[in-house]
């Protein structure tokens, strides 16, 4: 067998240390052979008249721990491991330290010897030697160590002059002895101290920090009350950074998702914040979570969707536990409660409106939808049974509905609701989408199928109505869904419902003639116009007249659904309610009626929509216009900012941020695309002044005045018409301290937030690179770096742009290579681009090759800008 020391009396000295494996013995009598000849000659070595060197005593100690750990007893050695503490190698001190944490007792009679020790390394100031110390105070943790060191760690923790690794490790080491021995960790000036680190530089000591305070708070909440601020405000940092900011703590590309949860869960140790700006940026924050967890996911590995998770359902925990704390106005739902603006508004109110009001059917199709993705648990039946049956009865919006909710089943977190609309549409009407072989038959069917084991018994069951409908639609699928039909799990279920489906449908799936099968499963018939079903129950609910409450604001006849009229021409100016349907996102509105204050901001967006003025209380408007520096209000808008162009590249390659801060304001967005519709949040704003010709922007109006320090949201719906260079223009008037102030910034909307990623093999990337080789569908860029060539952050930025990467594609493994295509109502324009970096020079090489040469242009512009 190898041997741990051939006893030759010749020591090899080196980095490593002889701990060879015994596992090359045949058999365990032979291994404790082997092994008992070792210990014999490491206490011969001990215990020979020549005396040991730091080398030679570290390296026999080692070994032994080596033994130990393979499981046989020690019982020599801990005076020189004692001794090794002493040494200032740290390879000796290691070792010494790392022995003592293992073999050695509370009991044992070295620990006074040990302690000594360890004070002396903890008084060196040498954060190596300190760290070493601290880590075995954890790792013995008796409550001999915390007599002896509870009361010295605080002091090392909150000294202003200790490293960042030493308050890491004591901060551990502090929380290690507190759980042993919490009657020993005496409480006193650094409590207040030690909740200052959640504003630590250092990720690493703010980790730590946060671990402590949760473990001393549940004991002493009132010592630690005023980590909360700190606490939302360390969080509201990290989730609205890209995960190019915190690129050491970045974990498949979710920021810091440790300490995220970490902070979610300190929180969870008091009530909600009183302080209402706190509490304001802690909705912000779980928004952000929630709304993160519905993006495509940046990665396809399974740690990057457990992180997202993970950070998830500590927000819903949060929700959660405040609920004991506040009692829902009525109509509430409790999990939400802090998620919605006062007043709550009612889910099924919500929909009537919708209806109401509606533009056309393609949008109503959306808003419903739309609707139970927020608040699926408080749709009722009512609802999703009504936008099934306008869809029934519109040609015209059946292809739109079946897409549409296609698309909206591919969401990981999908809701019960949605699974029904989505059975029911693509059962009828999943055809009209076949064609396209990202939404093919099996695809339809594997996609509804994933949803199944998730569901209630009702919901299997017009499922399993829906797999009988594709094996008249989609005869190709008939094999899989009579599988399917077959199993136990259906056809011996022990619900009767169930079974007795799966059983007539198999039967007829399988006896049923093909024109027979087509009668019994053909498509519904149109349903009779009669009174909308869910004003029918808002009415049975209230008594008569209920509907009257709906009525009080001007209404254009021609956007009537209900009563079969078809929308007309002149609605499509008509504003779009889409946007923000349950209040989720808009700021709480101020009082119309209220008289301003001198010292409040006075924010009016002159705007050329209709919408503009919509929201403006009675006589707002005249008055303001009526003030000192009128004249300059019908002017055109002011020139962009001489940053405009720089604060729109930083955006770029993120969809969240801050825009533009001053002393008097902030404008934050968040902006989400899916092919070639986005929406876009602005902070402290109301509309564009002027629009890119090329985007149709639609907004809504905001309450003319805004308190100081309130925030005011605004909701743009924009859809890219066709390719464009230009952004749009975001111009901001508005009145403080009598002063006239006039902002223009360029929205961050370019032409890549269009982008959808493509996956391709090598070869079609090949074959598609050689069909776009005019001159004019090219456009190349050699340029300097003006960042660090971060192999991670490069990737990040790629993706960010919205370019698919894809893998082993071009032949130079450091070279980045990506593909997706711009969506327009007008055209999609195939893109392809190609990064090249040489990091000895310092270098980029970036190719773009697209369909047309404008964009191949822009494109490479935007890009090369990023590194």
């Amino acid at each position: 067998c190898h041997g741990l020391e051939q006893g030759t009396g010749v020591e090899r000295r080196g980095e490593g240390v002889e701990l060879e494996e015994a596992e090359g013995c045949k058999s365990k009598e032979a291994e404790i052979k082997r092994i008992n000849k070792e210990l014999a000659n490491i206490r011969s070595k001990f215990k020979g008249d020549k005396a040991l060197d730091g080398y030679s005593k570290k390296k026999y100690v080692c070994k032994l721990l080596f033994i130990f750990l393979l499981g046989h007893d020690i019982d020599f050695g801990h005076m020189e491991a004692v001794n090794l503490l002493s040494s200032n190698k740290y390879t000796e001190k290691q070792i010494g330290y790392l022995f003592i944490s293992v073999l050695v007792n509370s009991n044992s009679e070295l620990i006074r010897l040990i302690n000594n020790a360890i004070k002396n390394d903890l008084a060196s100031r040498n954060p190596t030697f300190m760290c070493l110390a601290l880590h075995c105070i954890a790792n013995v943790g008796s409550r001999e160590m915390a007599e002896a060191f509870a009361s010295e760690i605080p002091r090392i923790l909150v000294a202003g002059d200790t490293m960042d690794s030493v308050k890491q490790s004591a901060a551990l080491c502090l929380l290690r002895l507190y759980k042993t021995s919490p009657d020993l960790v005496p409480m006193g000036e650094w409590t207040s101290r030690v909740v200052h680190l959640l504003n630590d530089q250092h990720m690493g000591v703010v980790t730590a920090a946060v671990s402590l305070i949760t473990c001393l708070c549940k004991k002493n909440p009132d010592d630690f009350k005023t980590c909360v601020s700190l606490a939302v405000s360390r969080l509201s940092r990290i989730v609205s950074s890209a995960s190019t900011d915190l690129q050491d703590y970045t974990y498949y590309f979710v920021p810091a998702p440790w300490l995220s949860v970490k902070l979610l869960r300190l929180l969870q140790c008091y009530p909600p914040p009183e302080d209402a700006a706190v509490k304001g940026r802690l909705v912000e924050c779980l928004e952000t979570i929630l709304n993160k967890a519905q993006e495509p996911p940046k990665s396809k590995k399974v740690q990057h969707s457990n992180a997202k998770n993970a950070i998830l359902f500590e927000a819903i925990s949060l929700i959660i536990h405040y609920d004991r704390w506040v009692t829902p106005p009525s109509g509430a739902p409790p999990a939400l409660l802090l998620l919605l603006p006062p007043p709550p508004p009612s889910v099924l109110k919500v929909a009537i409106l919708a209806e109401k009001y509606a533009v056309d059917y393609s949008w109503y199709v959306d808003t419903i939808l739309n609707l139970i993705r927020i608040a699926g648990d408080y749709v009722s039946e009512e609802v999703w049974y009504r936008v099934i049956q306008i869809v029934i009865n519109r040609d015209d919006v059946q292809g739109y509905a079946a897409k549409t909710v296609f698309e909206a089943l591919q969401a990981p977190a999908c809701h019960e609701n949605m699974v029904k609309v989505g059975g029911y549409i693509l059962g009828e009407f999943g055809n009209l989408i076949a064609g396209d072989p990202r939404s093919s038959p099996l695809v339809q069917f594997n996609l509804l199928h994933s949803k199944f084991h998730l569901c209630s018994v009702a919901t299997r069951a017009l499922l399993l109505s829906t797999y009988i409908k594709f094996i008249n639609l989609f005869p190709e699928t008939k094999g899989t869904i009579q599988e399917v039909l077959r199993s136990d799990s259906q056809i011996r279920n022990a619900d009767v419902e169930l079974q007795q489906r799966a059983v007539e449908y198999l039967k007829l799936s399988s006896i049923a003639s093909t024109d027979v099968l087509a009668t019994v499963l053909e498509e519904m018939p149109p349903f009779p116009e009669r009174e909308s079903s869910i004003l029918a129950k808002l009415k049975k609910k209230k008594g008569p007249g209920a509907g009257s409450e709906l009525d009080d604001g001007k209404k254009d006849p021609n956007a009537e659904m209900n009563g079969g009229v078809e929308p007309t021409a002149s609605t499509a100016s008509t504003p779009s309610p889409s946007a923000d349907l349950l209040g989720l996102r808009a700021a709480p509105s101020a009082s119309s009626g209220a008289p301003p204050s001198s010292g409040n901001l006075l924010v009016d967006v002159f705007s050329d929509s209709p919408s503009g003025t919509a929201g403006l209380a009675p006589g707002t408007e005249e008055n303001f216009l009526s003030t000192g520096g009128a004249a300059s209000v019908s002017e055109d808008p002011a020139l962009p900012i001489a940053e405009a162009d720089e604060l729109l590249n930083k955006f770029v390659c993120k969809n969240n941020g801050v825009l533009f801060e001053n002393q008097l304001l902030q404008i934050g967005v968040k902006s989400e695309f899916r092919q070639n519709l986005g929406e876009l949040r602005v902070a402290l704003v109301d509309g564009p002044g002027e629009h890119c010709s090329q985007l149709n922007v639609q907004t809504k109006a905001v309450e003319p005045l805004v308190e100081g320090g309130a925030q005011v949201q605004q909701v743009l719906n924009i859809e890219c018409l066709n390719d464009f260079t230009e952004a749009p223009l975001l111009n901001i008037k508005f009145r403080y301290g009598g002063t006239l102030q006039n902002i223009t910034l360029k929205l961050p909307v370019t032409v890549n937030k269009f982008f959808q990623a493509t996956e391709m093999q090598s070869q079609d990337f090949f074959q598609r690179w050689k069909q776009l080789s005019l001159p004019q569908q090219e456009a190349q860029k050699i340029f300097k770096a003006s960042h660090p060539m971060d192999s991670e952050v490069t990737k990040a930025k790629l993706l960010g742009f919205g370019s698919a990467l894809l893998e082993k594609v071009d032949p130079n493994p450091d070279n980045y290579v990506g593909a997706g295509i711009i969506q327009t109502k007008a055209l999609q324009v195939g893109c392809l681009l190609r990064l090249e970096p040489n990091a000895q020079a310092q270098m980029y090489r970036l190719t773009l090759r697209t369909s047309k040469e404008s964009v191949s242009k822009h494109l490479c512009e935007l890009l090369s800008q990023q590194f």
